[in-house]
C-alpha cells in the first residue's frame, strides 16, 4: 500500500482530477477539473485546507478544512471529501487516509473531526461507524442532522 502525504500547490491538478472523478462517479455536479485546479492552487497554499494524497501517482485523497470553534481550544476539522478510486476499494486505502486525517488533526491540537455523509450512502456510513464516528452527539439519543442552504 502506498504512503499518504500532504499535497501542495503543485498537486492542485491531481487533487482536482480526483475530486472531479468523485463527483462524476456519484452523479454530483462538478465545475470540472480545470475550475477546481484554479481554486485549489489558492486553497492549498493556505493552512486551513489540506489535501492528503495516497499513492504515487495519487489514487485516493482526503480533503480536510480547519476552522475555529468556540467550544474547543483548537481547530475543528471537517473532512470535506474522502475518495478512493473504485478499482482500489477494499484495500484499506480509506483506512490509511482516515488515520492520516486523525493524526493531522491531533498534531494541530484538535480533538474533533466532523464529516457529512449522504443518508443513502450506506457504504460510507458503515466505513465511518467502523472507524468510531457517530451521528449522535455524546449523551444524546437522537441523530444529528446536517442542514444546508445554498444561494
Amino acid at each position: 500500500m502506498g504512503e499518504v502525504r500532504r499535497g501542495g500547490v503543485d498537486d492542485a491538478p491531481v487533487v482536482a482530477a480526483l475530486l472531479h472523478d468523485f463527483n462524476t462517479e456519484f452523479d454530483t455536479p462538478t465545475p470540472g477539473a480545470a475550475v477546481l485546479t484554479e481554486r485549489l492552487r489558492t486553497l492549498l497554499a493556505r493552512d486551513d485546507l489540506v489535501a492528503l494524497l495516497h499513492g504515487d501517482p495519487p489514487d485516493a485523497l482526503a480533503v480536510v478544512s480547519f476552522r475555529p470553534n468556540v467550544w474547543f481550544d483548537a481547530p475543528v476539522a471537517l473532512l470535506d471529501e474522502l475518495y478512493v478510486r473504485p478499482d482500489l476499494r477494499g484495500r484499506r486505502i480509506g483506512h490509511a487516509l482516515i488515520e492520516a486525517v486523525e493524526a493531522l488533526v491531533a498534531a494541530r491540537g484538535g480533538r474533533v473531526v466532523e464529516v457529512n455523509v449522504d443518508g443513502e450512502d450506506v457504504d460510507a456510513r458503515r466505513f465511518y461507524v467502523a472507524h468510531g464516528y457517530s451521528h449522535t452527539e455524546p449523551g444524546a439519543t437522537e441523530p444529528s442532522y446536517y442542514y444546508v442552504k445554498e444561494w
